[in-house]
């Protein structure tokens, strides 16, 4: 494990692409190997979490081949079609590709064992385990619906209407995907909506969905089962959630100019860039079109003088739009004139590590003050860098690692994180396309 330090750039400039929607690609490849004939799937994101999703697939029968960087063909198997695998499934990192995989294996009559790494074992399962047993598979966990598992697949699933107790795309897209071998309706009831990738994904295949919206802002979901999908050419936009990481140091950095092309901006993933703009940064988006059912742009970002940001109330019915991004912007927070007040985060103490938690430590460490108050994360900003100097843990977090050496590259000192080989679930060549931009990320230390 080796760490990475960052430390204050003088400018940003250049002109790049996003590492592949890491959410999308899951999607692409497991719901490829349902259909019947060959998915081509362009940009890819080839990080480890996804890479896990692939080798799963390719234990149960599903041809998986990559082609060149970004292009990978998947030979389908049809709805009810993947096979028995022969040893454990290892997901490493990979929450959503374990949650939503257990979601696919629970109507197929066989049983499957899964595990992943430290950080994964430690994650709950239960709210997975509870929809698809009530589909008639079984899943066998650790204490807390831990990892490792078992999941034993129903012979004959039924159909069910479930209403998550939280909007969480995982959840949804677990029942979802479950429902596709079930004869009958499967329905998901959202009281909020949430990330709807697997929606599109799935009607791009071919599968009859209802959806309607209720007056109350929830969101009925209905799926027709046991569908012939078929094949389509997928191509991948930018992951949204990646392209936050340099396109907020831009906005931190006085002078700078970043475009990032092909960036995914479906209105419930981009939360992140309204809630920047609300903040006052200068952000612009052009060459706005639709990949895949997906809407997709070109973003820029402009870095403005110091204290140009100001602290404003994110609140809670933003979360599900932006879950992933509150690291980063806790750290464009840090940067901000004012308290920013960010509400409605009990889902960010369930992620990689208690995701939470490990903003508020590491804010604090570079001088930040800052305060956890229920669900919320209040930071106060004084318009000026903050210190920086700290040696913060990622603690197997890749968001976390990623959001402090943002910081470090604008913060007064540098900011060095203990472990960067996390960054490559989501983001491989982080430090490589910043420092392309300008920025000074280097290894430090390490052991074999």
């Amino acid at each position: 494990m080796s760490g990475l330090s960052s430390r204050s750039a003088r400018n940003l400039a250049g002109d790049i692409r996003a590492p592949g929607d890491k959410s999308i690609s899951h999607r692409a490849l497991m719901i490829g190997a349902m259909a019947v004939g060959e998915t081509t799937i362009s940009g890819l994101l080839e990080g480890e979490d996804v890479r896990r999703t692939a080798a799963a697939l390719a234990a149960m029968g599903v041809g998986v081949s990559q082609q060149e960087s970004g292009v990978w063909r998947v030979q389908g198997v049809g709805v009810g079609g993947l096979a028995e695998p022969a040893s454990v499934l290892d997901m490493g990192n990979s929450g959503t590709g374990a949650r939503l995989l257990m979601g696919m294996l629970a109507t197929h009559p066989f049983t499957v064992h899964m595990t992943g790494d430290e950080s994964l074992c430690r994650r709950p399962m239960g709210r997975i385990a509870e929809p698809i047993e009530r589909m008639g598979a079984q899943v066998i966990a650790r204490d807390g619906g831990r990892m490792p598992l078992a999941v034993r697949g129903a012979a004959d699933p039924v159909p069910i209407i479930y209403q998550p107790p939280v909007a969480s795309a995982q959840i949804k897209s677990a029942v979802l995907l479950a429902g596709l071998n079930t004869p009958g309706q499967t329905t998901v009831i959202e009281p909020r909506p949430s990330r709807d990738h697997t929606e599109l994904m799935l009607r791009h295949f071919g599968a009859e969905l209802e959806i309607d919206e209720g007056s109350d802002g929830s969101r009925r979901i209905t799926l027709t089962g046991q569908p012939e999908l078929s094949a389509r050419d997928v191509t991948v936009p930018g992951d949204p959630s990646s392209a936050a990481f340099p396109g907020v140091a831009a906005l931190l950095v006085p002078g700078s100019v970043v475009t990032i092309r092909g960036v995914g901006l479906n209105p419930l993933r981009a939360g992140l860039f309204a809630t920047l703009i609300d903040m006052g940064a200068d952000i612009t988006i052009g060459a706005q079109r639709i990949e895949a059912g997906e809407p997709v742009g070109d973003l820029t970002f402009r870095g403005g003088a110091p204290g140009s940001l100001r602290g404003i109330d994110v609140p809670a019915s933003r979360a599900p739009s932006m879950i992933d991004e509150y690291p980063i912007l806790a750290v464009a927070a840090a940067f901000a004139t004012g308290t920013t007040r960010m509400h409605g985060l009990a889902e960010l103490r369930v992620k990689e590590s208690d995701r939470l938690a490990a903003i508020a430590r590491g804010l604090s460490l570079c001088g930040v003050k800052c305060a956890i108050e229920q669900d919320s994360l209040v930071v106060e900003g004084n318009g000026q860098k903050p210190p920086g100097g700290a040696l913060v843990a990622a603690e197997l977090d890749h968001r976390i690692a990623m959001s402090f050496l943002v910081l470090g590259i604008a913060a007064e000192r540098p900011v060095e994180i203990d472990d960067g080989e996390t960054i490559d679930t989501s983001f491989p060549d982080f430090a490589g396309l910043m420092n392309g931009l300008g920025a000074s990320i280097t290894e430090v230390g390490g052991n074999a």
